[in-house]
């Protein structure tokens, strides 16, 4: 047999006396008189802990409650909103949160350069493993952006192999996220201007022209409507992993069925690449677009931007710097001279020739890019004798292109040998005599003849 005592405490500190007590191992245990015991002490009424404890454990519900409703907010100000309209536009929409992961927050890091309308980073699509380029483009207007949306859908569905394949978008409240192909050599403008990353080949560079042009046409002619990119420039046509150029940033594109006049809208665009009649008009056309083609022409060949601020006054716009080379005979001085003269002769005159034309201050005098094609591939030769970039200002009309074209002999025999190169030097003394003339002429060889082609050295 045993006898003692057992107690039990609860969560907070509790105290327990024995104030008494009978107990006989045989025989009747002695009576216990309440009134003869003593009375109970009273215990230290120290209430620290207990108010320590209360005080933690309010805290903690508190702190975990308001990290429920700031996850909650957070979810909620990050969900993405679909609303009716984008339910019928492609192509594939992104979510919000899949594309903040794949840039790692849109952190600066990830920032690969800027572009018309906004940033664009780098990013990894977790899914797939998948390398991109996230456009993030901020829009004022609730009807804006819905128009904006519709005219990237369409977008979406171009296919050409000199375009930058747009895979899908996303939007978030005023901002559009556009997705694209990744270009793993950036830009064609880091390898022209100041200092290069790279010094491109003629081959590279000339390959380059060749499907800028071939992207351009596919846009102004060959989809189910006329696309008109309105900004043409170095910075953005975009170089994969074979240096093949691909025109990208659509974000200032407008879309118009074939045969319709463009709507007036505000000019956008480009220093150096803006068309002149933008300003009066307002009206992006497929000839703007052209002119800003010919200034990436002469970019390319020579180097450098179309409006060249650090350089001496007389060389400041680029294509009056090519026109008074071209007209005094001299047009191999503009080329670039980090070719080291490395270049073929014929192609750099017929890229310099094209250039000027399409950069004619009258959008009547400018070859589609359809011309353009044919002409930098050989199949058509240039016209011998180019205008000046100003000889239509202030006359009315100026005749359509082909009418321009066919007013002056042209050669068909792609195995000629260039006017231009027979000339030479000896005749750069009799042209200086003659700079109150509009028109120079030129050869009209073919670029693309092996016997008609060479390199020439500096």
């Amino acid at each position: 047999m045993y006898v003692g005592f057992s107690s039990s405490t609860g969560l907070l500190a509790s105290w327990h006396y024995i104030m008494g007590w009978s107990f006989k191992l045989n025989g009747e245990a002695e009576s216990l008189y309440l009134d003869t015991l003593p009375s109970l002490p009273r215990p230290n009424r120290n209430h620290t802990a207990l108010i320590l404890e209360v005080i933690l454990s309010v805290g903690f519900v508190m702190f975990l409650a308001i990290g429920v409703a700031v996850h909650i907010i957070r979810k909620i100000k990050n969900a993405d909103v679909i609303e009716a309209w984008e339910l019928d536009i492609g192509p594939h929409r992104f979510s919000y949160q899949e594309l903040k992961r794949a840039t790692r927050g849109f952190k600066d890091k990830q920032l690969l350069g800027f572009g018309g309308l906004g940033r664009v980073y780098k990013g990894i699509l977790r899914n797939s493993n998948t390398q991109v380029a996230v456009k993030r483009i901020s829009h004022e207007s609730k009807q804006g952006l819905q128009e904006f949306a519709s005219e990237i859908a369409s977008i979406g569905r171009l296919r050409h192999r000199n375009l930058v394949q747009l895979l899908g978008w996303c939007r978030k409240g005023g901002d559009l996220l556009l997705v694209y192909d990744f270009m793993p050599n950036g830009s064609l403008d880091k390898y022209l201007f100041d200092e290069p990353k790279a010094i491109l080949s003629w081959e590279q560079r000339f390959k380059i022209i060749k499907g800028v042009a071939s992207g351009l046409l596919y846009l102004h002619e060959e989809w189910e409507q006329t696309v008109i990119h309105r900004d043409i420039k170095a910075g953005n046509v975009l170089l994969d992993s074979e240096l093949n150029g691909r025109l990208g940033d659509f974000g200032l594109a407008k879309l118009y069925e074939h045969g319709s006049n463009p709507i007036t809208t505000r000019v956008v665009g480009t220093l150096g690449y803006l068309a002149p009649e933008l300003t009066r008009t307002g009206k992006p056309t497929k000839s703007s677009d052209v002119f800003a083609f010919g200034a990436l022409l002469l970019e390319a060949v020579c180097g450098r931007r179309p409006i060249e601020p650090k350089a001496l006054p007389e060389e400041l716009i680029l294509v009056d710097r090519v026109w008074e080379r071209l007209r005094l005979g001299d047009i191999f001085n503009v080329v670039d001279p980090r070719l080291g003269g490395e270049f073929n002769e014929l192609e750099a005159v017929v890229v310099l020739k094209l250039g000027l034309l399409c950069s004619n201050n009258s959008p009547e005098v400018r070859p589609n890019m359809r011309q353009v094609v044919r002409y930098l591939e050989g199949e058509v030769a240039l016209p011998e004798v180019v205008a000046a970039p100003d000889a239509f200002d202030g006359k009315k009309g100026g005749g359509e292109f082909e009418d321009y074209v066919h007013s002056y002999p042209t050669s068909s025999n792609f195995e000629k040998a260039s006017t231009w190169s027979s000339a030479g030097d000896d005749q750069a003394e009799g042209d200086d005599q003659a700079e109150g003339d509009a028109d120079v002429e030129v050869g009209s060889a073919s670029p693309l003849t092996g016997s008609g082609s060479r390199h020439v050295g500096r």
